[in-house]
């Protein structure tokens, strides 16, 4: 049994109605993928996951749902993220540009930009993003 407290917390999203829907596409086994901006790990002073890592999910609670392996990890631009990423990302997408829709919907949020302390801040085709491939190892 692993110990949380030596795991590194692995958030979706900011705690709320969003964290919460991706958390339970990942419990269901639907969401196997997911996409951050690299200078959301640059702000944060956090290293860019590597595969075999592991870390424990949490809910919006911060409370531990599953710990999950890091099987892949690629840091590419937005512009190279592709379909198969897309489509693992259990959220209904059916294409490149509905992701890419969704995710900068998200990433020009009022709420996002605060986080970065950048109020301006958008993302364009060479926009560097960590692409996540994990699945789960250990239920809570």
């Amino acid at each position: 049994m692993t110990t949380y407290d030596d795991l590194r917390p692995f958030e979706m999203g900011f705690p709320g109605e969003l964290r919460d829907t991706l958390t339970a596409a990942v419990l269901s086994g639907a969401k196997t993928t997911t996409t951050g901006l690299l200078k959301g790990y640059e702000t944060e002073g956090e290293p860019v996951p590597r595969a075999g890592e592991r870390v424990v999910l949490v809910d919006s609670d911060e409370q531990p749902l599953v710990v999950l392996e890091i099987t892949d990890v690629r840091v590419l631009r937005l512009a190279e993220v592709d379909l198969r990423h897309a489509l693992d990302e259990g959220e209904g997408f059916a294409s490149v540009a509905e992701w890419r829709s969704a995710h900068e919907g998200f990433w020009h949020s009022e709420q996002l930009r605060e986080w970065l302390g950048d109020p301006d801040f958008t993302v364009d085709d060479d926009t560097l993003v960590v692409a996540e491939r994990f699945r789960i190892v250990e239920a809570a």
